[in-house]
């Protein structure tokens, strides 16, 4: 499909109209392509030719309106750092329409009726850690909101300082967020409210539509989404920094990349939100924030359904989330099935990971090719008793296996990442653009495309992290 053929559609629009504002993109000044994502181009049906042409720019800097396109702003409210907020909104992304049920989001493309005293602009920093960090969560396997391409621009933009302006194009199977229902909720607009149940079961959870307590399975369905979603950033070592319920994705998506970090050393105790003073969205926390922010889209769905039944559901979720945790964590750890005392390797590990200051993912890839020898293990942390002790449980564990020990390697080295996207890398790359070089910012892709290949080219990166990079912390502009 060439560009000119594109024909969007607009599902959200047949909602109320206080659920969203139609508003113009403000095009960049000079604008420039930086990287299109050709995978997600095929997978829209779009001709891979097409990203590389002024059009394509012109339709990222939201210039080119494709036929159908009506763009506009969805309002929602939400719990910022447990505070409720009533009144949030794209603030600086403008929905320009729907393709193959992907909803196509232009980040950075101006001013909108939510974006307060904002300039509705995203700079090029944080534009391109979303960029890539979208691409890498799916090369990872974890859920989340997907991106088309990058453009960059020499349209000034102020940050504390001057920078310049990017554009991000994002997509995502829905938009819909615990806030956006918190809003309806919070202005008694119970009719709006249904109305998005509705429209997010259709989206969403198609498979419920007909079921007579379908509001209860729908709140079901997503409490047991948020818990898998969580089991899997805890796994991998993902820090999103920024939980607020305005950031949760009634789909179960990884959504609104700010002030991420992936693991440098292990340590539950991360904050990686140089504004989070208090550590509620540390690394550890992240599971018991999730179920706060389900019980506050408890209380917003409560004008539909008895609290009660929805207590009982939301009951479950550490449950869900503990059995899925330790299914993935015992993938990790090469073992074929989960036992009863698994839990225990599991925290007896963490425990020592926690006190030897090793890098979470350089072990698991290290460990991914253990054969009884000990040293490349032991070689990544200073103190050996710890692990020595660890590593005793695990060799007993290890012998309930029924395959070849070459069986657990090829597995392991299929679960477990050689790379990750740390922020020193991001900061590479970065550093790189705003110097007008992108071919970092390829690297990056190449590598968040395919995480657990070798990429000899690459393996400078699949390291620890160099000791004055580490645990870094970032704002929610970056």
């Amino acid at each position: 499909m060439k560009l000119n053929e594109l024909k969007l559609t607009n599902p959200y629009l047949a909602l109320p109209q206080e659920c969203h504002d139609p508003v113009s993109p403000s095009p960049l000044n000079e604008p420039f392509l930086i990287h299109a994502n050709e995978p997600m181009a095929k997978e829209l049906g779009l001709d891979t030719d097409a990203l590389y042409t002024d059009d394509f720019v012109a339709f990222v800097n939201g210039e080119y309106r494709p036929e159908g396109s009506e763009p506009f702003a969805m309002c929602y409210a939400g719990h910022q750092f447990g505070h409720f907020v009533p009144r949030l909104g794209d603030g600086r992304a403008v929905n320009i329409g729907t393709l193959t049920g992907w909803h196509l989001q232009l980040k950075g493309a101006g001013v909108t009726k939510y974006s307060r005293s904002g300039d509705g602009r995203a700079v090029l920093r944080s534009s391109i850690r979303e960029y890539l960090m979208s691409e890498s969560m799916h090369g990872l396997g974890i859920p989340t909101t997907r991106a088309l391409a990058i453009i960059g621009s020499n349209h000034s933009v102020y940050r504390q300082e001057w920078e310049k302006g990017a554009i991000v194009l994002r997509l995502s199977p829905s938009w819909v967020r615990f806030g956006t229902f918190e809003y309806f909720a919070h202005k008694k607009r119970h009719k709006e409210l249904e109305a998005l149940a509705e429209y997010a079961i259709a989206e969403s959870y198609p498979h419920l539509n007909g079921e007579k307590e379908k509001y209860l399975m729908f709140f079901a369905e997503v409490v047991s989404r948020t818990a898998r979603l969580i089991a899997q950033w805890q796994a991998v070592g993902f820090n999103h920094g920024v939980m607020n319920t305005d950031n949760m994705s009634i789909h179960g998506l990884t959504i609104d990349y700010g002030p991420y970090a992936f693991l440098d050393v292990y340590d539950r105790n991360n904050i990686c939100n140089h504004t989070d003073a208090y550590g509620r969205y540390s690394f550890g926390n992240q599971p018991n924030v999730a179920e706060w922010n389900l019980r506050a889209l408890m209380q917003a769905l409560s004008p539909l359904l008895p609290l009660e039944k929805m207590e009982a559901v939301v009951a479950g979720y550490g449950r869900e989330y503990a059995d899925e945790y330790v299914s993935l964590m015992c993938q990790k750890l090469g073992l074929e099935r989960v036992e009863e005392g698994d839990i225990d390797l599991v925290r007896h590990l963490l425990g020592a990971l926690q006190g030897l200051n090793v890098d979470y993912t350089l072990f698991f890839r290290t460990l991914s090719r253990y054969d009884g020898n000990r040293k490349p293990i032991l070689a990544l942390g200073l103190y050996h008793t710890p692990m020595n002790d660890w590593l005793d449980s695990y060799d007993e564990c290890l012998k309930r296996n029924e395959g070849t020990q070459q069986e657990r390697h090829d597995a392991m080295l299929q679960t477990n990442p050689k790379y990750v996207l740390k922020n020193y890398m991001l900061q590479e790359a970065i550093d790189a653009a705003e110097e007008g070089s992108y071919k970092l910012v390829d690297d990056l892709f190449r590598i968040a495309h395919d995480p657990f290949a070798e990429h000899p080219e690459f393996a400078h990166w699949a390291g620890e992290t160099p000791e004055v990079y580490r645990n870094q912390k970032l704002s929610c502009s970056s």
